[in-house]
């Protein structure tokens, strides 16, 4: 390899060049930064005698070629220039080279590019802070936009005879989001009905209470922790796989296909995946219900002695209809909100590979996000109505 880097012809050879003017110390490069000059220049930015000087000017404007393993050289003088506490006065390159800058940049810093260097002052701060409040805000509206679309889209596909549903791929997506899924959402739901079962028995027996916990393991499960816990595995589980399956097709030009072609995105992709995981999801709610306090029966058969049929008497007494209802009626909330955001992000993704992963871990998030603060919200209003 080193052979055949040297044998490699530089037309225009990187030059780098110092001046030191008083308090601004200035750093010109020129020539064709490239990969084979690189291991020459990151031996010469090693060895540069930094001087007093608090300003720093990098002036790249007679840099003629510039390709990634360059910039980086220069975006980590930058940066070394920066921790020794100087002031980055300007960082010149030749505009057309900026946008590898801001993409080198990005995939480093996970942020946009500062071009003035004060990565670290107040105002740099409330920066980010308001790009930040500002991305939430735009975030926000057209998540709004999307929900619009999708339920126009559902309300014609209902209502208008000329329409149909696409079942097919309706029954699809109930078998992927919801058949597929029984297994890991019966194991976790079965383990956390034996721990709840397990924590509240050791609280209650310092009460000779004991039987009581019978009723918090199924008003608990049944109000809140069946629907939640079913929610946030389905959200990491299925929302991700709506993102990534969407993205990769954005990636591929699959969708610009479709477009062409005539066919509606929404109705083709985003409509199966919304009806299917709003019907899946309160039957996994129901099946984590059921199997969470079978985890309980057992947890408290063989630690408290309870027996099956006392178990299911003091359990009967503790719930309601109401008691499941209340639990059940949030599921489709939960669903149409975890295939939304899903199903947004992925029309979202740009193409290529890491913004589909990105846009990915991003959906997980959002759904997570929003399926806990729904529930808080629904707590608060069954809470004001007596429910």
């Amino acid at each position: 390899m080193r052979n055949i880097e040297a044998n490699v012809h530089i037309e225009n050879p990187a030059t780098l060049r110092t001046e030191d003017k008083g308090g601004l110390f200035r750093l010109i490069a020129g020539g064709d930064w490239v990969i084979s000059e690189s291991p020459r220049l990151d031996a010469e930015l090693a060895h540069l005698r930094l001087t007093d000087a608090r300003d720093v000017e990098i002036d790249g404007s007679g840099i003629e070629l510039l390709d990634s393993a360059g910039a980086w050289l220069l975006l980590r003088t930058r940066r070394i220039f920066e921790e020794s506490g100087r002031r980055i006065k300007s960082f010149s390159i030749p505009p057309h080279y900026q946008p590898l800058l801001d993409m080198i940049e990005r995939d480093h810093t996970g942020g946009p590019v500062d071009p003035h260097g004060h990565h670290h002052s107040l105002t740099a701060l409330l920066e980010r802070m308001g790009r930040a409040t500002v991305h939430t805000m735009r975030q926000a509206y057209d998540i709004l936009g999307f929900l619009g679309r999708v339920s126009i889209e559902a309300f014609e596909a209902i209502t208008s005879p000329r329409r149909e549903l696409p079942f097919p791929a309706l029954i699809h997506q109930i078998e992927e989001t919801g058949l597929t899924a029984l297994p890991i959402v019966g194991l976790l739901a079965f383990l956390l009905g034996v721990v709840l079962a397990y924590q509240g028995a050791d609280q209650l027996k310092r009460f000779g209470a004991q039987i009581y916990t019978i009723d918090f393991l199924g008003v608990g499960f049944l109000r809140e922790l069946g629907g939640l816990i079913t929610a946030i595995i389905i959200a990491g589980r299925s929302g991700s796989a709506f993102t990534a399956q969407i993205g990769t097709m954005r990636v591929n030009e699959e969708i610009d296909a479709m477009q062409t072609l005539g066919l509606n995105v929404a109705e083709v992709l985003v409509l199966p995946r919304v009806l299917g995981l709003v019907i899946a999801l309160p039957l996994l709610t129901f099946f984590a219900d059921v199997v969470g306090i079978i985890g309980g029966l057992v947890m408290t058969y063989f630690d408290l002695g309870i027996t099956i049929p006392a178990f299911m008497r003091e359990l009967q007494g503790a719930i309601t209809v109401n008691t499941l209802l209340v639990g059940l009626i949030k599921a489709p909330v939960y669903a149409f909100l975890i295939a939304l955001v899903g199903c947004f992000e992925g029309l979202r993704v740009e193409r290529n590979a890491a913004s589909v992963g990105k846009l990915t871990t991003r959906s997980v998030v959002e759904s997570i996000f929003l399926v806990i603060a729904v529930d808080a919200g629904f707590s608060i209003l069954f809470s004001v109505l007596g429910i």
